[in-house]
C-alpha cells in the first residue's frame, strides 16, 4: 500500500508540475502576445474614441442605403415608388456586369491554374529536380502572391486601359501565387513510391510527375481550384473600383455619385450572386471529388 500511495503521489506531484508550466507557459505567451497587440493597436492609430464616433456614422449611412419599399406597390412596374421594380430599375445593365463579372473569375482562375501547376511541382520539396528549380518558383509565386490584386489592376489598367482584361490579369497573377502554394504542399504530401516506381523504370521527370503524383493529388487540386473560383467572384466584383471591368466599377460609380438606394441594389445582387456561385460550386466539387474532399 505504501509503495502504491508513493506511486500516486508521484504522479500526484508530476501532474502538478506540468499543469504550473503550462499554466507558466500560458502566461508567458499572453505576457509577449498584449503588448505586441497593444503596440499594433497604437501604430494603426485604432482607438476607441474613434470607433466610437464612427460607428453611429456608418448605421447611418447603411440606412441611407435602404430602399423606400411600399407593401402596396411592392410588385408594382418600374415607374412606382415603392417598388421592388423602381428599385432594381437598371437590372439589365447591372444582371450583364455581374455576368462580366463571373466570366472574369472564371477566365482568371482557369489562366491563373494554368501558370501554377508547372510551378507548384518545381516548387514541390519532394520532387523539384534541382535547388535553383525550387527557389526560383517558390520565391516567383511568394511574389506574385504577396501584391495584391488591386495593385496589379492599377498597374494593368495604366498599361492596357479601362476594361475587363487588365482585372483578369490581375486576378490570374495573384491566383497563380495563391493556387501555386497550395498546389506544392499537396504534392508534397504525396506517396512516393510510385515516383520512385516509374523514375527506377527509366520514366523522365514529367512523366513521372503527370502518372506518379497528379493522379494521387488531383482531387485536392480541382477542390483548391473551385474554392479559389469563388474566391475570385468576389475579387472581380471589388476589383473593378480601380477601372478593371465587372460590376464592381459601376458600385463604385454609384458610391461616388451618393445614389444611396442604387448601391443597396447591387451589393444585393453581387450577395446573391456570389450565393448561387458558392452553392453550385459545392455542388459539383461534391460530385467530382466527393463529399470528403
Amino acid at each position: 500500500m505504501s509503495a502504491a500511495a508513493g506511486a500516486v503521489a508521484r504522479g500526484e506531484a508530476a501532474f502538478q508540475a506540468a499543469r504550473r508550466r503550462r499554466w507558466l507557459g500560458a502566461l508567458l505567451v499572453l505576457a509577449v502576445l498584449l503588448p505586441c497587440l497593444w503596440l499594433a493597436a497604437w501604430v494603426s492609430e485604432f482607438r476607441w474614441p474613434i470607433l466610437a464616433a464612427g460607428f453611429p456614422r456608418m448605421g447611418d449611412y447603411f440606412l441611407r442605403t435602404l430602399p423606400d419599399l411600399r407593401w402596396g406597390s411592392l410588385f408594382a412596374g418600374v415607374k412606382t415608388e415603392g417598388s421592388l421594380a423602381y428599385w432594381f430599375y437598371r437590372l439589365d445593365r447591372w444582371a450583364w456586369l455581374l455576368f462580366e463579372t463571373a466570366n472574369m473569375a472564371a477566365l482568371a482562375t482557369v489562366a491563373g491554374t494554368v501558370l501554377a501547376l508547372p510551378l507548384a511541382f518545381l516548387g514541390a520539396r519532394n520532387i523539384s529536380p534541382g535547388g535553383w528549380a525550387f527557389q526560383l518558383s517558390r520565391r516567383g509565386l511568394e511574389a506574385v502572391r504577396t501584391v495584391p490584386e488591386l495593385v496589379f489592376a492599377l498597374i494593368l489598367v495604366w498599361a492596357f486601359g479601362i476594361g475587363a482584361l487588365p482585372g483578369i490579369i490581375a486576378i490570374a497573377l495573384h491566383t497563380a501565387g495563391a493556387l501555386g502554394k497550395l498546389f506544392a504542399e499537396a504534392i508534397e504530401n504525396a506517396e512516393m513510391g510510385p515516383w520512385e516506381g516509374l523514375r527506377a523504370s527509366g520514366a523522365h521527370w514529367v512523366q513521372a510527375c503527370r502518372w506518379a503524383v497528379l493522379p494521387q493529388v488531383g482531387p485536392s487540386l480541382l477542390s483548391y481550384v473551385l474554392l479559389r473560383f469563388e474566391i475570385n467572384v468576389r475579387g472581380a466584383s471589388v476589383i473593378g473600383f480601380v477601372g478593371a471591368g465587372g460590376i464592381g466599377e459601376e458600385l463604385y460609380t454609384v458610391i461616388l455619385s451618393n445614389y444611396y438606394e442604387e448601391i443597396s441594389a447591387i451589393v444585393v445582387l453581387i450577395v446573391l450572386t456570389v450565393m448561387a456561385i458558392d452553392l453550385a460550386s459545392e455542388r459539383l466539387r461534391h460530385r467530382l471529388i466527393g463529399p470528403r474532399a
